[in-house]
């Protein structure tokens, strides 16, 4: 959900289309830096939560797109430094339990050194904000050029490498996985797929997920979202993906496609709720 005009303007966004969990940034999500968030905004934020209907546990944010923790660029590895402390500072202002965020790309460098730096930034940040609770969680991602992320073994190398199990966790997002060659599409390979996280990951470890359909095929390694159902997914691994006992407890976003009046929203939600044999807008 948009936080223009401010992160407490959200909730009201979600509310409209009948949210029951959100995913927010919490500065522009294409700067490095942004305007401070207000104690105002912040009892704003939970009081719009509260009035949405949306529980804080099933709300988390996404880090800006600019930080690549796996730079070997010292400007670049500096700023992302810098901005990833800030959004961990911004979630804690806000009680949100986890943040999501790119593995990154060493740009040319080796993956187990790209690895290893984001884990001993990660680590590092983290010292760095011990009042703060709110998680990294580390996204699956399809792996276009040296991007980490792209297989469930870079995920379980980051969350060991890092070692702060309390402060840190998993984001799944269905196009990311599918577009890195991990197919869902019956029953059989989402099951095999499940079970190969379950073994590498472990669900314990998995604290968010995105639900967005693909606009390229499988282990194409393109990151482009599709409406619920009109991708190469289709609609089968949602509904596989909603009945799944091991995400009952999982807070999902959408992070398709939107138009000003949030009518997109509203139908893949809509194709959701039907796929999970539930009733939309939710009572």
């Amino acid at each position: 959900m948009s936080i223009a005009g401010g992160v407490d303007m959200a909730p009201a966004r979600g509310a409209s289309v009948g949210c029951r969990a959100m995913q927010v940034f919490v500065k522009n999500n294409n700067r490095w830096d942004g305007p401070p968030i207000t104690p105002a905004q912040v009892t704003r934020f939970h009081s719009e939560l509260a009035g949405a209907g949306i529980a804080l546990n099933h709300v988390f944010a996404h880090t800006g797109y600019l930080i690549n923790l796996a730079s070997p660029k010292p400007d670049v590895l500096g700023k992302s430094r810098i901005a990833i402390e800030d959004e961990l500072l911004r979630c804690g202002q806000l009680d949100i339990p986890g943040v999501v965020m790119h593995p990154g790309s060493p740009t040319g460098g080796d993956r187990d050194t790209g690895l290893r730096q984001v884990a001993a930034e990660c680590a590092a940040v983290i010292d760095r904000t011990p009042g703060v609770t709110t998680r990294i969680l580390f996204e699956t991602t399809v792996g276009a050029g040296s991007h980490l992320g792209a297989t469930f073994q870079d995920l379980h190398d980051l969350l060991v490498l890092t070692d702060r199990p309390d402060r840190t966790g998993i984001c799944m997002d269905t196009c990311h996985i599918f577009a890195a060659g991990y197919d869902i599409r019956t029953a059989e390979t989402y099951e095999a797929t499940m079970k190969e996280f379950a073994r590498v990951v472990g669900f314990k470890n998995l604290r968010a997920a995105h639900l967005n359909d693909s606009k390229h095929g499988l282990g194409t390694r393109k990151d482009r979202h599709e409406h619920i159902g009109q991708g190469h997914l289709g609609e089968e691994p949602f509904r596989l993906l909603l009945t799944d006992p091991r995400f009952a407890k999982i807070p999902m976003s959408l992070e398709t496609e939107k138009d000003a009046d949030l009518e997109d929203d509203r139908r893949n939600l809509a194709t959701l709720y039907r796929l999970a044999g539930a009733e939309y807008p939710p009572p």
